[in-house]
């Protein structure tokens, strides 16, 4: 997308400040001008990418271990993650628009721009957009296949599968309850183990286990989102996990899942799956008990001053428990690792 035409030019501390507020709020500033940049960060929704940073950081430092890690090799496959999940979002906004489950008064053209209702691509455009990115994306995986074989073409092709059948018909599993136990695959098994497969040559069964955890922890950001879209969903016909449960089981599920995350986390530890550095995440307990109150509080029927991204509410409190248990996280995984080289 190109600036508008005779606007006037954006400087780089103006573009940074944009960057930052479409990272931040996944919507672009309300009171200046924007670039092409942050209609892009916008539109692919960039401020959730960080989950599939992540998942796939995860992978590398678990793979940090073996013998001979490749981190080209993982540098790549980290790019064709990252790229494949903007792919992911516009594929969403795609498939659901053809559909009509997006409209102008549908959650998704209300907490953010949507890249076609908002009048900033056309639907050609978008779909133009997805190709490319998923063109991109093959030429990653054949590179990464001449040199690992076929299982990391079977990683990709399921993740394809589960992002591509998440909205597009016939599956189309975000309608039928499994879009949230497919986020749970993605960004946990086929994520993390993907990546150290591609760093390493090798994968033990230990990773999978290993990769468990932070799956918890992106499962409970979509079911949060599910559930602000509950209302919205049910009268469309989508049965998502919160509309098939029910809004007061979705929350105690999600608030169960965000506590599993410590619990089968701590195991790990106890077991040697992971190092003990890892119980950092525990300091994250305070936060989580600010978010588990938070879910046991009703939603407001109006947004709070200032708040960007409405109707959306729960799915926030999740984001944001979800960003400082995985970054502590990673870090553990980086303590533990530095353990072992003393």
């Amino acid at each position: 997308m190109a600036e508008l035409a005779g606007a006037a030019p954006i400087d780089m501390a103006a573009r940074l400040r944009n960057w930052r507020e479409a990272l931040r709020s996944v919507n672009p500033p309300a009171d200046r001008p924007i670039d092409a940049v942050t209609r892009w960060l916008v539109m692919t929704r960039a401020a959730v990418l960080p989950m599939t940073l992540t998942s796939g950081l995860i992978g590398g430092l678990l793979a940090s271990g073996a013998t001979r890690p490749n981190w080209w090799y993982f540098l790549l496959g980290l790019l064709g993650l990252l790229i494949a999940h903007a792919s992911n979002n516009l594929i969403n906004d795609y498939f659901d628009l053809a559909s009509g489950i997006d409209t102008s008064s549908a959650p998704r053209a209300l907490y953010g721009p949507h890249p076609v209702l908002s009048g900033w691509i056309t639907k050609s455009e978008l779909l133009r957009a997805i190709v490319i990115l998923n063109l991109a994306d093959a030429s990653i995986l054949g590179v990464l296949f001449a040199v690992r074989g076929w299982l990391v073409v079977l990683f990709a092709v399921a993740g394809l599968f589960v992002s591509v059948s998440y909205v597009a018909p016939p599956l189309r599993l975000k309608h039928r309850g499994l879009g949230e136990p497919g986020v749970f695959i993605v960004w946990g098994p086929l994520m993390v183990c993907g990546t150290y497969f591609v760093t390493t040559g090798e994968l033990p069964a230990w990773v999978w286990v290993a990769s468990l955890p932070y799956a918890l922890l992106v499962t409970t950001v979509l079911i949060g989102k599910h559930i602000d879209k509950l209302p919205y969903d049910a009268g469309q016909g989508v049965r998502t996990l919160p509309v098939i449960l029910g809004e007061r089981a979705a929350l105690r599920l999600n608030q169960s899942l965000m506590i599993s995350f410590y619990v089968v986390t701590a195991a790990l530890v106890i077991l040697g799956v992971l190092g003990i550095g890892v119980v950092i995440v525990f300091a994250a307990l305070p936060l989580l008990w600010r978010t588990v109150t938070f879910y046991s509080r009703p939603k407001p029927e109006r947004p709070p001053p200032g708040y960007p991204v409405w109707p959306l509410w729960y799915v926030g409190a999740a984001f944001i428990h979800t960003r400082r248990a995985g970054a502590l996280f990673v870090l553990g995984l980086i303590f533990s690792r530095i353990a072992t080289l003393i």
